[in-house]
């Protein structure tokens, strides 16, 4: 006998036989409409486990002797170049649970690198330890307090109290070492959480419309999720109103757009559950309100709820541990609670049941197929942003910005430009028609790994994490400050002719003409770029820190990067090239910001004088005294091998996955914290140590008192005219005018130290000349292959030759490279005969 269906406003979930009906009308509807349909079992445990059973019956009809979703039950939709098609019904109010992914939380999550994942590991076990340690503290204290209040003096009282009050000590003692082991795993994550990384759902081999999580341990699980829920209501509570609030008054005015999604959870006793859930896309907020209303975590609902959470009259009492795993379960146990307590005369008006009540079933649009399930999550994501830039409600500024320039990539993909923009910043590239531009697109906002981006490393150039994250700062570079063709001479102000990139920039960002490119549109601009950069971290700085890096010249004509990858600049630097080392500080900016002890914050100090906040320091005079610091003699502390030191270890920074040592086994402390003995910070992992002037590693931790007492302000600003209105030339240690000075006016180094200085810079030269003959051979080998293919091709197509005037030609410009070429060799035996006499 079946047992009857309590009555009631909250709805009871359809049956099995209901839910396969489900999926054969969604897998004809889409086969009609030739889009792909989510997996059959998305279907039956996560959709048709979310819809009462009077829904699905009138979301289906009959056809030819099949089954298909009534017209009225769906719409097609066009995203971008992809079609989707949503699935519109009333879903149980307690559903829908907050998509990780929202946009509006994008800042609160970093990389998701393994590395980071295996700290969350660890910050999960010791936050369990704390809690328990504090437990262990508690009894120890009541314990000691039980002693204290003891009657009597003897002797056995007086041990016990003694013995009580040490284990209170060492209890406490624990929970300090753990409280700080907390924090350093926490400050090793940036005080982020790596982003949740999810792919289109498989099913026989082929991707299908939905989405899965990597399989994960349950705390992990939970944590995240419950993470997630945190930012997610930290967020919120910008809103003008309680959305809370408002559900229960008017219930839910608009749809949300929703996806099925899957978590695989693997639980403690080594069992693996892949758990499908409605995630929701759009109206985030209103899912975790939601939630709230009816007192049920979104973490559980992804993991399992406790079964003592929603009792029932015929559990075992030998069960109430155990999770409830199905959804339907767990909606049909929550509803049927619910119903029983709103029958209740004594129901007060604050019990779920009855705030509840206009949101026990809520409208809403489910993805349920669409022409191209690898895009499904960016066009989802696509759609997410879209729905936050153009609505009404505030929107973070880190976000704000991040989701524009995901809209700008997409601008560049849509006009079929992202690749050229590319080739263009990097004519070096290994191969740039090997680009996968999706991944490359995910890879430049952090949405992926960085992977994609091989291609763009230069030839010789060894792929490594520091590598792949400079070509990613590039790009972003030449995406955000594209470069623009010179301007030919004309009579009229109006340019016309902008470049391809430049326009795409300013219709994504809304700019005005060229022309009225002002420090305002420059500022925005460089706001954009340091947003984009940061989600490269895993140690989120101020965005603020970049403003002035870039200004009106960059903004309207490009950023005019300097080609040459990491390891040419750091020879070059090493050889005594300025420039070299300009743009070695360049590419060290984003790393000087983003540090888990911050060498460049935003604008600190005083204006109007040094006596009220201290000296003046912008963002733009660090990054100014760190370049001059290269050709400053005479600077106090400051050598080249303590520059290069400094700049290599920046530049690996965030690819740490373990705390600095010191080489003599010394602890390590913070060089603005060498006379603290408290509260001193936590050394963990991508921390820099302080290099002597020898380059080689101190005792101290680099950080922000260290950089301006090594790089001071007076360092970055401009020298003093010399007398008689002339300026001092910048010295590179190679001049032979014995007359002439730096740049501070001192004079040049003896004879001594310019040999010394030039048997330091020498190798990096050599090294120099060798990869550049290495080019010239690897390019002259291209040229023969490609001459040889020619040849080939002619002979076995029958073509004529080419005309006498243009082979003449050709052959005259290799007789004089080659001439060049053996000029050279007789260079370079005349080095080879000096180098026996240094």
């Amino acid at each position: 006998m079946v047992a009857k269906r309590p009555d009631g406003i909250f709805p009871h979930i359809g049956t099995d036989t209901w839910g396969r009906n489900l999926a054969e009308a969604i897998e004809n509807t889409c086969a009609e409409h030739g889009v792909v349909p989510p997996p059959r079992q998305a279907i039956t445990e996560g959709l048709a486990t979310s819809l009462p059973d009077t829904e699905i019956k009138g979301l289906i009809a009959s056809r030819s002797n099949k089954k298909v979703l009534k017209p009225s039950a769906y719409r097609l939709v066009q995203a971008g170049a992809e079609q989707v098609l949503l699935l519109m019904c009333d879903v149980h109010g307690a559903a829908v649970v907050p998509w990780d992914l929202n946009d509006r939380t994008v800042s609160c999550w970093s990389p998701p690198v393994a590395e980071a994942s295996q700290r969350v590991k660890d910050l999960i076990a010791a936050e369990l330890a704390l809690h328990e340690a504090r437990k262990t503290a508690k009894s120890a204290e009541k314990e000691r307090e039980t002693c204290r209040r003891a009657a009597g003096d003897d002797t056995y009282t007086a041990q016990a109290l003694s013995a009580a009050t040490q284990k209170h000590e060492d209890a406490e003692r624990r929970v300090r070492e753990l409280e700080d082991e907390c924090q350093a795993l926490l400050t090793a994550l940036g005080g982020r959480r790596p982003r949740p990384v999810v792919r289109a759902a498989v099913e026989d081999g082929e991707p299908k419309a939905a989405l899965a999580l990597a399989e994960q341990p349950y705390e992990v699980a939970f944590h995240v999720q419950q993470y997630a829920a945190e930012c997610l209501e930290r967020a919120g509570k910008t809103r003008g109103y309680d959305l809370a609030e408002s559900l229960v008054d008017a219930g839910q005015l608009s749809k949300g757009m929703n996806v099925l999604q899957q978590w695989q959870i693997t639980y403690p006793d080594g069992t693996v559950s892949k758990l499908w859930r409605l995630a929701a896309v759009t109206g985030n907020n209103r899912a975790l309100a939601r939630l709230n209303i009816f007192r049920v975590r979104p973490e559980h609902l992804v993991t399992g709820v406790p079964q003592s959470l929603l009792p029932m009259p015929k559990d075992k009492k030998a069960d109430s541990g155990r999770l409830l795993l199905s959804q339907r379960e767990i909606l049909n146990r929550l509803s049927a609670r619910l119903n029983e307590a709103g029958a209740k005369p004594e129901t007060e008006a604050t019990d779920p049941s009855v705030r509840a009540g206009k949101i026990a079933t809520v409208s809403a649009e489910i993805v349920i197929g669409c022409t191209k399930p690898a895009a499904l999550e960016h066009v989802l994501r696509t759609l997410n942003v879209n729905d936050h830039l153009r609505g009404i409600q505030p929107y973070d500024e880190d976000a704000r910005l991040i989701a524009l320039f995901a809209t700008l990539v997409d601008a560049y993909t849509r006009e079929s430009l992202l690749a050229d923009a590319l080739a263009e910043a990097f004519p070096d590239a290994r191969g740039v028609d090997l680009l996968d531009l999706a991944g490359v697109r995910d890879a430049l906002t952090a949405n992926g790994p960085l992977d994609p981006l091989d291609p763009l490393v230069p030839a010789g150039e060894a792929v490594s994490p520091a590598v792949l994250r400079d070509i990613a700062v590039r790009a972003i570079t030449a995406l955000v400050f594209p470069e623009i063709p010179p301007e030919a001479p004309k009579r009229t102000n109006a340019r016309t002719d902008t470049g391809r990139f430049w326009p795409v920039v300013r219709g994504t960002l809304q700019e005005p003409a060229w022309s009225q490119t002002k420090a305002k549109t420059a500022e925005a601009r460089t706001r954009l770029w340091s947003a984009a950069v940061a989600q490269l971290f895993l140690h989120r700085g101020n965005i603020l820190s970049a403003l002035g890096f870039f200004g009106v010249p960059e903004t309207a004509k490009g950023a005019g990067q300097d080609p040459r990858p990491l390891k040419g600049l750091f020879l070059g630097a090493e050889a005594g090239d300025a420039t070299a080392w300009a743009a070695l500080v360049q590419r060290m900016a984003p790393a000087l910001i983003h540090a888990p002890q911050p060498f460049i914050t935003p604008g600190q100090g005083s204006e109007a004088g040094d006596g009220r906040k201290g000296v003046r320091r912008t963002p733009k005079s660090a990054l100014a005294a760190l370049t001059l610091a290269y050709t400053a003699n005479g600077a106090p502390g400051i050598s080249r091998a303590l520059l290069l030191a400094f700049a290599k270890a920046v530049l690996e920074h965030p690819d740490a996955t373990q705390p600095p040592e010191a080489e003599d086994g010394m602890p390590l402390i913070c060089h603005g914290e060498q006379h603290w003995v408290e509260d001193r910070t936590p050394i963990t992992a991508g921390m820099v140590i302080a290099p002597d002037t020898e380059g080689r590693p101190t005792n101290y931790v680099a950080d922000k008192a260290w950089f301006d007492e090594t790089f001071p302000v007076e360092l970055g600003r401009p020298a003093p005219a010399a007398p008689g209105g002339t300026t001092n030339s910048t010295a590179t240690g190679n001049s032979t005018d014995p007359t002439a000075t730096t740049t501070h006016g001192s004079p040049l180094a003896d004879p001594r130290d310019q040999l010394a200085t030039l048997r330091r810079e020498l190798p990096a030269r050599v090294e120099l000349v060798e990869g550049s003959y290495q080019q010239a051979v690897d390019s002259a080998h291209t040229l023969m292959i490609d001459f040889e293919d020619a040849r080939r091709l002619r002979v076995q197509l029958g073509e004529d030759a080419l005309p006498a005037e243009q082979r003449i030609e050709w052959m005259e410009k290799l007789t004089k490279v080659r001439a060049a070429a053996q000029a050279s060799v007789t260079t370079l035996e005349q080095v080879e005969a000096l180098i026996l006499q240094i």
